[in-house]
């Protein structure tokens, strides 16, 4: 009788604690099989379709961000029939929503004009608003969208490049382009590829914005002054892969890649003023920091000494390769993607950075099947999209399957029981 009563006694200590761990947990908000797109007819769907302009499975959404009631979602071009690039669903839509373009299709639509690179007449795009394909995009606290367009469609296949990699600036009240900046050809290299937008600005100095945008082909950081209209190129070992790091076993899929720096997130203002920028390499396990007062000051940036305001932060540890990162200024809490372990990690940035001070706040073997991007915004709220891209890369996906989810949480919430709630 004694040991049943203790056995209960455990039982019902465990019931609350169980409670708590299915609260933390990420919910799901949408879901596809395949991505579909709100079309203004069947008419034109149906000429797309005919025309090979729309082949459904070669849609994957990507990127995500929040802003007020939209929930943007991009569509790279990985390969021929993406309809849109940059799109958006309502926050408050149903489960599997049909993607409306941003700012509408005719922005979203390939140039037919287009001949080639070389071609002068042809090196920048007519409508300044156009969106080839995008990656990444980025709302900022001035209430505007940064999208970082390679300007290159059908990647995987037969590659075309419309126009060089460029940041697009929209008003999100009124949905009007504010200016495209074209990079310098100086600042490309034979293997770059600009696919993310991390932005280093603050509500009541908006002009005084910053861009920055990891080339993960070349290992180099691109600096934008929204200011000056005037990019430049920093180069630093830090911004390098790890060669023991580049081994992936995702769903059942092993492959090498070779991606440096990629995953960015701007930290807190601190009492000089200057903000913290942290950064990792896709393929690696480690993070890295350096002041945002070094990125800015382009000169000093590109000199040897700027070297060692460079600092390695920590190591993660094994199989903690990671998409994205995002710093949450609420809980001063970085949560970043963990592609080989189907889940969310976080690290509390006011502590030590090592193994044991790494959370997971989820993982789960089929809803977060490569979570590719994540976000935190202005409700605390962290979203997270996962899209299994290793097998729409190199074997195929199961189109009778959910595919591609959004999942949402309160990071507060998220981070109770882990290292990262302090």
């Amino acid at each position: 009788m004694k040991y049943f009563i203790q056995s209960l006694i455990c039982i019902l200590l465990a019931v609350p604690f169980q409670t708590v761990v299915e609260a933390v947990k990420l919910k799901e908000k949408f879901k596809w099989r395949e991505v579909s797109y709100a079309w203004p007819s069947e008419e034109t769907k149906q000429e797309a379709l005919r025309s090979g302009n729309y082949i459904v499975h070669n849609n994957l959404p990507l990127g995500l961000e929040r802003w007020r009631d939209k929930l943007f979602i991009t569509v790279p071009r990985w390969k021929s029939g993406v309809a849109a690039s940059l799109t958006y669903v309502n926050v408050s839509d149903e489960i599997s929503p049909d993607l409306r373009p941003y700012p509408s299709w005719e922005e979203n639509q390939l140039p037919t004009d287009h001949h080639t690179m070389s071609d002068e007449d042809s090196k920048y795009l007519k409508n300044n608003a156009s969106i080839i394909s995008t990656f990444r995009v980025r709302a900022d606290e001035c209430d505007r969208l940064w999208v970082m367009d390679t300007g290159l469609a059908d990647i995987l296949g037969d590659a075309v490049q419309y126009a060089p990699p460029s940041l697009v600036l929209f008003d999100l009240y009124t949905d009007k382009l504010i200016r495209r900046h074209y990079f310098n050809s100086t600042l490309l290299k034979e293997d770059s590829f600009f696919a993310n937008v991390i932005v280093d600005t603050e509500r009541g100095d908006c002009d005084n914005a910053f861009a920055y945008i990891p080339d993960l082909g070349s290992y180099a950081v691109i600096v934008y002054s929204f200011a000056e209209d005037r990019s430049w190129r920093i180069k630093h070992n830090f911004f390098h892969f790890d060669p023991l790091a580049g081994d992936y076993n995702i769903g059942g899929v092993n492959f090498q890649w070779t991606d440096g720096v990629f995953g960015m997130a701007v930290g807190k203002r601190l009492n000089d003023g200057t903000r913290p920028v942290y950064f990792h390499a896709f393929s690696s396990t480690k993070e890295f920091m350096v002041s945002n007062a070094v990125l800015k000051n382009e000169s000093y940036a590109q000199s040897p000494q700027a070297y060692y305001d460079y600092k390695l932060l920590g190591d993660r540890g094994p199989n903690s390769q990671s998409s994205a990162e995002f710093y949450d200024p609420e809980t001063g809490v970085i949560f970043y993607t963990q592609v080989n372990k189907d889940g969310v990690g976080c690290w509390n940035t006011g502590m030590t950075l090592n193994t044991d001070t790494q959370g997971l706040v989820d993982s789960d073997s089929d809803a977060l099947v490569f979570p590719n991007d994540l976000k935190v915004d202005t409700e605390g709220m962290l979203w997270v999209l996962s899209d299994r891209l290793p097998m729409f890369i190199f074997t195929s996906l199961d189109e009778g399957q959910y595919n591609y989810r959004i999942l949402v949480g309160e990071t507060r919430e998220m981070i109770k029981g882990t290292p990262c709630d302090s």
